[in-house]
């Protein structure tokens, strides 16, 4: 057996990124509430960080208490609740409940379980039912069948429950409102709101179009619906007007998480004030000055005669001191870098931010523009724009909006623009015969907007309009 020993020569080419850039890049993609949260952590975790104090005020004479500021806010004494001028005849010691505000919402389930409480239902059929209503989404739509329904109680209760049982507390909770809780599918849904509706020529129509020609109706067929229920468009226009009148989310309306609903909000990181033609950038933000704690600052030498522990000590002054350093410097670079991007796409979408919330004003801009300005890298600025938000004396609006590409690299025409005016010719077609695609791009093109077929299908489902057979009305 030959053995053989070779040497080879290879050259690789790869790109690290140094921990301060990992850390930079990670805290340059969070928006300000997650920046806020990170710096607390990083103040509670390192002692070496602090807040730098801010310049004292001067001290005036402020004696005005709690409960004369509460009723300084009322315009006069007839406005001010008669709890705020009750006695409080209590000892200081005494616990006082004021008055407050209480969320009567409910949810879904609470609804229909209040529901319940009408039936005389016994402790089987309230479990069974209370499982079924349980099993629906939050649009009310029941996504489990009948026989898993029934293993699944009796493997979390103990009782022996049948099909037959599950069956008949599905059809008591699909007699609840909302009407259509319950319901397996979109066809389903809407067959229960039909079956409760006054028995009308309409309604008899609109039972028959949704239970035997479902597919002729979501595909709007009208021609071949009107042949095979041999009615006449006018009868089939007031069949459609009762179908268009139900809900298809009939769980959606009521109230979910009250707390979850309040947090549901949006925190711009810049704010943008104009004044004549003078435009104000800043950045919004709770972040507080950082800077290293006093007994931190001094670097003082090791001595050659340092204990163990003294060297431990000093071992750890100094990575904290470097820790502190290094997040201070990465805020800053954060912000330096949020400031410096958001300045540039002002001063490219200057039209936008001077004349208004008209998106037909905002000029093409990808990246590259961006970068040109700011010589920074596209990652970064892509990261920097990413979950951002600007708001203006007209609005909120993400930062994305903002980044649009040409259709033509000859063309300074955004895609805002076509946008707009392809929503135009589609809003005002006739929506008896609405307009096909080639059709649309011909309109463009005489209003000087010369783009292909497939890029006004593209735009068109970017604007979420279907195809023309899907937008034709009776």
């Amino acid at each position: 057996m030959e053995e053989a020993l070779n040497l080879s020569l290879q050259q690789k080419l790869q790109q690290k990124l140094s921990p301060l850039q990992v850390r930079f890049v990670r805290m340059l993609e969070m928006n300000g509430p997650e920046v806020e949260d990170e710096v607390k952590h990083a103040l509670d975790d390192n002692p070496a960080l602090e807040v730098a104090e801010e310049p004292e005020h001067e001290e005036s004479d402020f004696n005005e208490s709690a409960e004369d500021m509460q009723l300084a806010d009322y315009g006069s004494e007839d406005e001010i609740p008669s709890y705020r001028l009750e006695a409080r005849n209590h000892s200081a010691s005494d616990t006082y409940y004021e008055p407050v505000a209480v969320d009567s919402s409910s949810t879904l389930l609470e609804t229909l379980m209040s529901q319940l409480a009408e039936h005389n239902l016994d402790d089987t059929q309230l479990t069974v039912a209370q499982y079924v209503i349980g099993n629906l989404d939050d649009n009310g739509y029941l996504r489990r069948d009948v026989g898993s329904m029934s293993y699944d109680i009796e493997a979390q209760t103990g009782r022996h429950v049948t099909t037959r049982q599950v069956r008949e507390m599905l059809d008591l909770v699909r007699t609840l409102d909302p009407a259509g809780v319950g319901a397996v599918d979109l066809r389903d849904c809407l067959l229960i709101q039909l079956k409760r509706k006054d028995d009308s020529v309409a309604v008899r129509t609109a039972r028959e179009i949704v239970a035997h020609y479902f597919d002729l109706f979501s595909k709007k067929h009208y021609d071949r619906l009107c042949a095979a229920l041999d009615i006449t468009p006018e009868n089939l226009r007031d069949a459609m007007a009762v179908i268009r009148s139900l809900n298809p989310k009939p769980g959606s309306f009521i109230g979910g998480d009250p707390a979850e609903e309040r947090t549901r909000h949006i925190v711009p990181d810049f704010a943008v004030d104009v004044e004549g033609r003078d435009i104000t950038l800043s950045l919004l933000n709770n972040i507080p000055e950082l800077q290293i704690e006093e007994t931190f600052r001094e670097d003082d030498a090791e001595r050659p005669d340092a204990t163990s522990r003294e060297r431990e000590a000093s071992l750890f002054i100094k990575q904290k001191r470097d820790e502190a350093s290094e997040f201070i410097k990465i805020l800053r670079m954060r912000q330096e870098t949020l400031f410096n991007v958001m300045h540039a796409i002002v001063k490219i979408q200057r039209d936008f931010f001077l004349n208004g919330d008209d998106e037909t004003l905002i000029r093409p801009m990808i990246l590259k523009d961006v970068a040109s300005i700011t010589g920074y890298d596209l990652s970064v600025i892509s990261r920097a724009t990413a979950a951002k938000y600007v708001a203006t004396a007209r609005g909120v609006y993400p930062l994305k909006m903002f980044f649009n590409e040409r259709p033509k690299d000859d063309e300074d025409t955004s895609t805002h623009e076509i946008l707009a005016a392809l929503k135009a010719v589609i809003d005002k077609e006739d929506k008896r015969h609405p307009l096909s695609d080639e059709a649309i791009t011909s309109m463009l093109a005489e209003k000087g907007y010369e783009i292909a077929r497939r890029t006004v299908a593209k735009y068109r489902e970017k604007l979420g309009l279907p195809v023309a057979r899907l937008r034709r009305e009776l």
